[in-house]
């Protein structure tokens, strides 16, 4: 169970990078992107199926690790990141921006998030990178819309 826990939540051990693992994780995020991004369908469940493992195994992974929120957890910007793309228009100039703004936002904790990451187990866990993940999908259809941009 604890293997199993740790490679789920750590998104198969991307987390355990000793360098910026919620970039990692986030790159993690953008490799199940690429592998979805041309069906609706199945990208929507991508980020349905992320965010139901990452909330039924977080508050595990935090018994775990014995440490609140712990940096080895990368679900949650996996999961960000591919929210983070949803029904935007693709191409290399929004991936490259939607990953920059969503590593921004999820590093500020614009608010909700700061208020939600400081709740308890998989929900603060999840959830802040969730908004992270919204704030920059908003954005990039304002861009990609309003500009005909990327």
């Amino acid at each position: 169970m604890r293997k199993r826990t740790k490679l789920i939540t750590s998104f198969f051990y991307l987390g355990h990078s000793p360098y910026m693992p919620g970039t990692v994780g986030s790159l993690g995020g953008l490799i199940v992107y690429y592998l979805v991004k041309d069906n609706l369908i199945l990208h929507g469940f991508s980020i349905l199926f992320l965010l139901m493992l990452g909330t039924m195994f977080s508050a595990e992974a935090e018994r775990i690790y014995k440490v609140k929120d712990p940096k080895m957890i990368v679900i949650d910007e996996a999961c960000g990141m591919v929210l983070a793309l949803f029904f935007v228009p693709h191409s290399i100039a929004v991936v490259i921006l939607g990953f920059i703004l969503f590593r921004i936002f999820d590093i500020l904790k614009v608010p909700p998030a700061r208020r939600i990451e400081k709740m308890s187990g998989a929900f603060g866990i999840m959830f802040d990178d969730i908004i992270a993940a919204i704030y920059t999908n908003i954005i990039l259809q304002l861009l990609t819309r309003a500009f005909h941009l990327l």
